[in-house]
């Protein structure tokens, strides 16, 4: 099986409002020093180049992101660093629409994700049946859009004795994008092309999965000095095949599905920052998406007495598992100065509710009355958590007697 992903068009709008000014600063001596990048992930100790960093930092830009041919942001990323894997289960009921990545080949709840340098809350679904991660909940980094970030900070190394148990594999950073001014919107649309060679299918090119998106994102002035960035996105995708024709019923058709889910959500992010003098800076962010997910679980065959009722399903029949999520997360900080202590307190909460309902189906106990559509139970799970960082550098001088 060979895949690719076609880009058919894309039709973006930068800048629409820009206003800059580049500034040089001529006179300068021969010890001065330009450090292009700093990388504050895995340190609380000054920033610092992720050339010098002690541990394997990938740091992740904006553009890098919208280069992968695709508008998730864990698949993005994954296509991006290595040491990411994005695993695309298939009927594994709520994993298919909130899929776990991995970072090192650990479990999913084993990389902490921060927003802002905040930890950010998981998952309410705990990853069931075969799929990666099996019993465990991990943060649904597809909640925040690809058009709010400016980078991505990724260490790739054990980081448990400073943030805890749940930085065993490494920490990924969300830098969200903060500017005062300008602007930009896109509109993407692709769909997947995939020769596939089936048992008894035979050949061809599969042509599905097809994806629109539009995002756009908007900087405004907050007073004099501060910055308010607005971020959307909309996504409808359209779901992918690749099982092959079932031999075993007459007709010989396909009855199953097996690739991914329609998936339509909608996300709204908010990003701010604003000096209050005196040396501290406050700043906010927050996000809500719904989601709306339909997959498949697998084919009911019509002779199977204790899924089907022949005479409502002579053919059998293909459940599909529709998961509705709502996911909202608002934070704040506070930096500055405090006696000669550096100072910096957050607080973040975070909730996300899956809602279930299974259509196409019924419960055979029930006889052919029973309904063909379920209400199937939701999962909510909120976090709140607040952190408090005083630093201080102090010189140590030996006197050598």
């Amino acid at each position: 099986m060979k895949s690719r992903i076609v880009l058919f068009a894309a039709v973006s709008v930068a800048s629409l409002i820009t206003t800059g000014a580049l500034a040089q600063t001529a006179g300068k001596t021969a010890d001065s020093k330009e450090v292009e990048e700093l990388v504050v992930t895995g340190s609380r100790a000054e920033p610092r180049s992720r050339l010098e960093s002690l541990a394997p930092v990938d740091v992740v830009t904006a553009s890098s992101l919208q280069k992968r041919g695709t508008t998730e942001l864990a698949a993005a990323l994954a296509a991006t660093v290595p040491s990411i894997d994005f695993p695309r289960p298939s009927n594994t009921d709520g994993t298919d629409s909130v899929r776990p990545a991995t970072l090192r080949g650990q479990g999913p709840d084993q990389t902490l994700v921060l927003i802002n340098g905040v930890r950010g809350h998981t998952s309410a679904l705990v990853n069931l049946n075969g799929s990666v991660g099996r019993g465990s909940a991990a943060v649904d980094l597809n909640t925040i859009p690809s058009v709010a970030i400016d980078r991505i900070e990724v260490l790739r190394d054990g980081a448990s004795a400073l943030y805890g148990s749940d930085a065993i594999a490494g920490v990924i950073n969300i830098g969200l994008r903060g500017v005062d001014h300008g602007g930009g919107a896109s509109l993407t649309y692709g769909q997947r092309i995939t020769s596939f060679n089936g048992l008894y299918g035979g050949g061809g090119d599969l042509k599905d999965g097809a994806t629109t998106t539009v995002a756009g994102w908007q900087g405004l002035k907050l007073g004099a000095d501060g910055f308010l960035t607005i971020s959307g996105q909309y996504r409808d995708q359209n779901h992918t095949n690749r099982s092959d024709i079932d031999p075993r019923f007459t007709p010989a058709k396909v009855r199953s599905r097996f690739g991914d889910g329609d998936v339509e959500e909608e996300t709204l992010y908010l990003n701010a920052g604003k000096p209050l003098g005196d040396g501290w800076e406050a700043s906010a962010w927050g996000g809500v998406q719904e989601r709306h997910s339909e997959t498949a679980a697998t084919y009911r065959a019509p002779n199977d007495a204790t899924q089907n009722i022949p005479s409502v399903y002579p053919d059998g029949y293909l459940p599909l598992i529709n998961t509705h999520s709502r996911d909202f997360s608002v934070g704040g900080g506070l930096k500055g100065e405090i006696a000669g202590w550096k100072a910096d307190f957050s607080l973040d909460y975070g909730w996300n509710r899956l809602r279930y309902g299974v259509e196409h189906t019924l419960n055979p106990s029930l006889g052919p009355t029973s309904p063909h559509s379920f209400y199937a139970g939701e999962m909510i799970y909120d976090q709140t958590v607040g952190n408090a960082d005083l630093t201080a550098t102090s010189t140590w001088a030996w006197l050598d007697l």
